[in-house]
């Protein structure tokens, strides 16, 4: 399928003629953004919502203040990860009963890979991206260390995906979106491959919930994990998802069989049976307070449609990719659209200082080691003339040398 496409501004003028006919426009006012602050980083913790506020003031004061206990009941907190699972369905590309709201995201892949290796006995082998986003891996190794004979292979590139895809790999796990690069993977036609070897897949949707559309029921995926403080804007730390696949519901066995995973949490029984369906995936409740950020967010995402969200997402990357080759800079986010994610990642010998002398001109991105600046690409709230003026501004701080300030090289715990 061809992607969506949007006239790529060549100057700041057509900028502001591309931003006052933005059909996502009007998304702006739902998002409380700080004056004089361009935000590219959402792609890492995704703006304040303006009706969040209320949503937790009322979860506080009404739901938990007044009402207290009888809010289980009254308020529908037992059935939150199952209906809030079902509004980011419609995301990813999944049905009713198929996504769950629970936990974090190195918690559910830990599930979800024990899982896969139990539905697949006699093989052993957990495949993986060497440049994976470390929990991924770390969680990988962690799980086949349970497993006699069980070994967390790490691929130097998906590229090298055919040439290790023996009777011995169980499963494979992949980020659909590179957290570093922005490169973005084919989906189905990996998950393919993957099931003509006889493995099962894992997708890891972080990078890719909310920045573009995903069909994980078009593309034959077996299992799959997100966050909902990136692009989803749940804010800090938000609970994970998870999706299972609706066959495999019934017979994968996930290990942390805790008791909201069980058939009948009430009937407090001794003994563990699991929930039907994706139930069995749950293991403790989600923290309330954090639930109350994914509900508020979630009422803007009913209104979106991600194909707008698509097109203007690559037509802001594209131009800030061109702002940038015009600066000399070395771009390593693919410029094909189709293998393109939401964020542009540019590599610079003193990227660190460099991000953090544009951050105190208001422009907010992010670095990760050894070399890469990070911009992320969030629709909804920005606009065609921020990027511009961010590319601007990036080459001013180039070319004046006030990076080199000392104060740009204190390095924080986050970095």
């Amino acid at each position: 399928m061809s992607e969506p496409r949007v006239q790529v501004p060549s100057s700041r003028e057509q900028c502001l003629a591309l931003d006052a006919t933005d059909p996502l426009a009007a998304f702006r006012a739902e998002y409380l953004l700080p004056e004089g602050a361009v935000y590219l980083d959402g792609n890492s913790l995704g703006v304040l919502p303006a009706r969040t506020p209320e949503t937790v003031r009322r979860t506080v004061e009404q739901e938990w203040g007044q009402d207290l206990i009888t809010s289980w009941n009254k308020h529908g907190w037992t059935e939150f990860p199952y209906t809030l699972g079902d509004r980011i369905a419609p995301l990813v590309g999944a049905g009713p009963g198929e996504v769950v709201v629970c936990d974090s995201v190195s918690v559910n892949l830990f599930k979800l890979l024990t899982a896969a290796l139990r539905l697949r006995p006699g093989r052993r082998t957990v495949l993986g991206e060497r440049d994976s986003f470390p929990t991924d891996l770390y969680i990988a190794e962690g799980v086949t260390g349970l497993f006699e004979g069980g070994r967390s292979v790490l691929l130097p590139s998906v590229d090298d995906l055919d040439a290790h895809l023996d009777d011995s790999v169980a499963v494979v796990v992949l980020s659909q979106v590179d957290y570093r690069t922005g490169r973005l993977l084919d989906m189905a036609e990996i998950t393919a491959r993957v099931h003509r070897a006889g493995a099962l897949m894992i997708w890891d949707l972080c990078h890719s919930a909310g920045a573009l559309p995903i069909d994980l029921t078009a593309c034959d995926v077996d299992f799959a994990v997100g966050c909902t403080y990136k692009y989803l804007n749940a804010g800090p730390c938000a609970p994970g998802f998870l999706y299972v696949a609706p066959r495999h519901q019934e017979v994968a066995e996930q290990p942390l069989t805790g008791w909201f995973g069980h058939a009948e949490p009430f009937a407090f029984e001794s003994g563990y049976r699991p929930a039907s369906g994706i139930g069995r995936f749950l293991t403790s409740f989600p923290p309330l307070l954090a639930l109350a950020g994914l509900r508020a967010t979630l009422e803007v995402w009913e209104k979106v449609d991600l194909e707008l969200v698509r097109a203007k997402s690559l037509a802001m990357t594209e131009l800030f990719i061109e702002r940038c080759r015009a600066l000399g800079l070395d771009v390593v986010t693919p410029a094909e659209p189709e293998r393109r994610g939401s964020q542009v990642a540019v590599r610079h010998p003193d990227g660190y200082p460099v991000v953090q002398a544009l951050i105190e001109r208001g422009v907010i991105g992010d670095f990760r080691a050894p070399d890469l600046m990070r911009f992320g690409f969030t629709p909804l709230y920005l606009s065609y003339t921020e990027v511009w003026d961010a590319a601007q501004a990036l080459g001013e701080v180039l070319a004046s040398g006030e990076w080199r300030a000392e104060r740009f090289n204190v390095r924080g715990a986050v970095t």
